[in-house]
């Protein structure tokens, strides 16, 4: 038995080593008819690199469900945990999320993150204008940023980069909540969600408020509460970051009343809203194109809104043209 659970342990790990050293950004284990496809997602693109027989695959996964601390005989409910493994002198981060799948098989993916890996807001952005936006924002001492965009459109990547220049540039106390704490970053003080042992968003964040911080990170706004607490603490001092699920800049605003947010603390509260798409340029790095509002953007939908009125770009599809502008470097969520 031992040795059977060497080899499951040896199989992993080559995987892991193999998704870093192909630079691969998740691994993707998808049940087929046959057993397992195995995927590396690199540059924004799926690529099938082998299969796996059914019953070494779900010994596979038991135990990348071992390492991230989840409930291995639970197949009926996706999970999500992470944990953390030294490779090549190197320290990485591997979330792990499953999901059920017909005849109790469960699709996994494996997100792949280097510990401490910032990219620095300029070369992020490209265009200096929006790096520009993001450092103004971040030099208010309190407000709301809200990030949103598609599952791996780069938000964390965003928050990380902008937490980065808060605690480095700018010399600000940082506590971050996250579900789960996706990569260590040793100028963050981070916290991981914990819902089980009763650490959820809302009760996180009202003890990280007695922590004195200068910027709180959220993992995400995904309820009325989370929402509230966000917004009290941008209004008592605090620069707030966090993601929210919407389309667009406007449609964040939206959520933000669907989850029982005023006008007027929107008003008080909002700094910039930015969606994001992430491209591969043209020297094979990974970087972003944002569509922002700020500050009299910001005051214009609000106003539209109290009017009744729909409020609308003066360009429709704004972030398609921008995508199309960088068409060459073949963006993965290009219309």
């Amino acid at each position: 038995m031992a040795k059977n659970e060497n080899v499951i342990e040896r199989k992993c790990n080559n995987l892991l080593e193999q998704a870093v050293y192909e630079n691969a950004t998740d691994i993707h284990l998808i049940p087929s008819s046959k057993g397992y496809d195995v995927n590396f997602n690199r540059g924004s693109k799926l690529t099938k690199i082998g299969s796996l027989p059914p019953q070494l695959a779900e010994r596979m996964i038991s135990f990348y469900k071992f390492l991230s601390s989840l409930d291995i005989s639970d197949k009926r409910k996706p999970q999500s945990g992470s944990f953390h493994k030294k490779m090549h002198e190197e320290n990485f981060s591997f979330r792990v999320s499953t999901i059920p799948a017909i005849h109790y098989q469960e699709s996994v993916v494996i997100r792949v993150q280097k510990h401490n890996r910032i990219v620095p807001i300029d070369q992020l952005c490209l265009e200096k204008e929006w790096a520009d936006t993001l450092r103004t924002a971040t030099a208010m001492p309190q407000g709301l940023i809200l990030l949103s965009g598609p599952t791996g459109s780069g938000k964390t990547t965003t928050m990380y980069s902008l937490t980065s220049h808060c605690a480095n540039n700018l010399n600000r106390h940082v506590i971050t909540l996250e579900d789960p704490v996706e990569n260590k970053h040793a100028h963050l003080l981070q916290i991981q969600v914990n819902e089980s042992a009763g650490m959820t968003y809302s009760t996180g964040l009202k003890a990280i408020l007695r922590h004195s911080p200068d910027v709180i990170m959220l993992g995400e706004i995904r309820d009325a509460e989370t929402a509230k607490i966000a917004v009290s603490a941008a209004l008592t001092g605090h620069l707030v970051f966090s993601t929210v699920h919407s389309k667009d800049p406007v449609g964040t605003i939206y959520r933000m009343l669907d989850f029982g947010v005023s006008l007027e603390e929107l008003r008080q509260t909002m700094i910039c809203i930015s969606t994001q798409r992430l491209i591969v340029k043209n020297n094979g790095e990974m970087g972003a194109v944002f569509e922002m509002i700020a500050n009299e953007a910001i005051e214009a939908v609000l106003d539209s809104i109290k009017k009744g009125e729909r409020f609308t770009y003066s360009t429709e599809n704004k972030m398609t043209l921008l995508l199309q502008k960088y068409s060459q470097s073949q963006s993965k969520y290009e219309k």
